[in-house]
């Protein structure tokens, strides 16, 4: 009678992270900061404002080599009056920046767009126009669909609205407003997966900020009603969404267990019909802050602020097992000044964080990795020890954004029990984009799962060797 097993292997544990040195990105002897980060395969994007020009202006900079070396500091704005708080989205070579810019005599918001992976970048594109503020805004990309939402007082109190781009940002959608109510409405964020677009914000209907959100399963033509995720007498604040397909992750800071700010967790499992119970991630007596969420498959990663230690630090935790358990708490930075406002991303096995840093006297952008802090799932389905080995093909197939590789790995003379196994994954002009197994694996039959979601659509191939054989299969990414 065969045996059939199902053990699950991780690349790499929180006990085995391996963060690097910081490494200082800015040096402008004025305030950099309010940056925001986008990974690509292998190239790392970040923007920031920056007053090195007597006014506030987005700055951009990139790593082609995942973090190792950093080109120079690009300029995206010019203009007399400020440009702020820019976030950033990113597919393949097209690089998506929004901002609030000032230039119009009112807050309103600005777009920018490269096509070559942030080598040039075309004209500033202005996205709102109303004579009161438009602020705050966040972008995401899925394809060529790019959505943006922002808060906006043109009705007299803050509310959220939203407008898309179809065509990679070349043409853009009317404002849509997607919150109507007496009371503010504000700080939104948003993910996406496929035509599901996710979005959370504060909003103060019920008398204190509270976290609200919504969703559109038609890539942004209808939205679904609000729905209330936190339901507390205090503080619920600045949260974060992230996604891997139909698994919602929400964090932010609450006031709720006795006036310092706490992060708190929930999620949803079926793309936000239904939502779990609140999970408290910190637990300590100063404050806990501006949260970062990140998902890869089933591990999450996130980041904040944290004054525990006398001072703002950044602060890291993670998940594995999509948010039913939590590491603990790892402090990123050490230093008496001030490190603050974190943002995450994970491409590969690699994990990316970038901050605001007073160390140097002013405000600079720090940034730091650990090349195996976001682990590849090997799930062993079977102990049977296969004739051959074998590369089968993915599923489903077309994917958007996940989709499922299993191998057969044989025993062989030469052997000792063990074999060395490498599954890379490479796009359509054969450059490898990330590395999905390099691990001695036992005889049996394995499953990896690659996550598209920071990654065109296109044509993709997956590429198996073992000792001296090789087998590639052709792979499809649809969104």
């Amino acid at each position: 009678m065969k045996t059939i097993i199902s053990i699950l292997l991780f690349v790499s544990s929180l006990c085995y992270s391996q963060w690097q040195a910081d490494i200082r990105l800015t040096n402008s002897l004025a305030h950099s900061e309010f940056s925001a980060l986008a990974v690509s395969g292998t190239v790392v994007h970040v923007v920031w404002q920056d007053d090195r020009d007597g006014n506030y202006e987005i700055y951009y900079k990139r790593s082609a080599n995942s973090g190792a070396n950093w080109g120079s500091d690009t300029r995206l704005t010019n203009f007399t009056l400020n440009s702020m708080t820019p976030a950033i989205a990113v597919s393949g070579q097209s690089v998506h920046v929004v901002w609030m810019d000032f230039r119009d005599g009112n807050r309103e918001i600005y777009y920018k767009l490269s096509t070559d992976g942030g080598s040039s970048w075309g004209t500033d594109v202005r996205l709102t126009n109303n004579s009161s503020l438009s602020q705050a805004p966040s972008v995401i990309v899925s394809g060529t669909a790019v959505h943006v939402v922002w808060d906006d007082y043109r009705d007299g109190n803050y509310e959220i609205y939203y407008k898309r781009s179809t065509d990679g940002g070349l043409s853009w959608g009317s404002d849509t407003r997607l919150t109507n109510y007496s009371a503010a409405s504000n700080a939104p964020t948003i993910a996406v997966s496929g035509n599901n677009v996710h979005v959370v914000w504060v909003d103060e209907r019920d008398g204190n900020p509270e976290i609200y959100y919504k969703r559109s399963s038609d890539g942004g033509l209808n939205w679904s009603t609000d729905t209330r995720l936190t339901n507390n007498i205090s503080y619920s604040a600045s949260s974060s969404i992230t996604v891997s397909a139909a698994m919602i992750h929400v964090v932010w800071e609450d006031k709720r267990d006795g006036g310092n700010a706490e992060l708190y967790y929930k999620r949803s499992t079926d793309g936000g019909l239904n939502w779990g119970t609140d999970s408290r991630l910190t637990n300590n007596t100063a404050n806990s802050e501006a949260p970062s969420a990140m998902a890869s498959g089933m591990v999450i990663h996130i980041v904040w602020q944290d004054e525990r230690d006398g001072n703002l630090e950044v602060y890291y935790k993670r998940s594995t097992d999509g948010g039913v358990s939590w590491s603990a708490d790892a402090r990123l930075t050490n230093n008496i000044h001030v490190s603050a406002q974190p943002s995450v991303a994970a491409s590969g096995t690699i994990v990316h964080v970038i901050w605001e840093d007073t160390r140097d006297g002013d405000y600079e952008i720090y940034y730091k990795l650990d090349p195996t802090g976001n682990p590849v799932s090997i799930n062993n389905i079977s102990s049977e020890i296969p004739d051959e080995f074998s590369l089968s093909q993915n599923y489903p197939n077309p994917f958007n954004p996940m989709t499922n590789i299993k191998f057969d790995v044989p025993a062989t003379p030469q052997s000792s029990g063990k074999e060395n196994v490498i599954l890379k994954i490479y796009n359509v002009l054969g450059k490898e984009i990330t590395t999905l197994v390099d691990k001695e694996l036992s005889p049996g039959t394995y499953e990896v799962n690659f996550d598209g979601t920071n990654y065109p659509s296109g044509i993709y191939y997956c590429r198996m060797s073992f000792g001296e054989s090789a087998t590639v299969n052709k792979m499809i990414l649809l969104k």
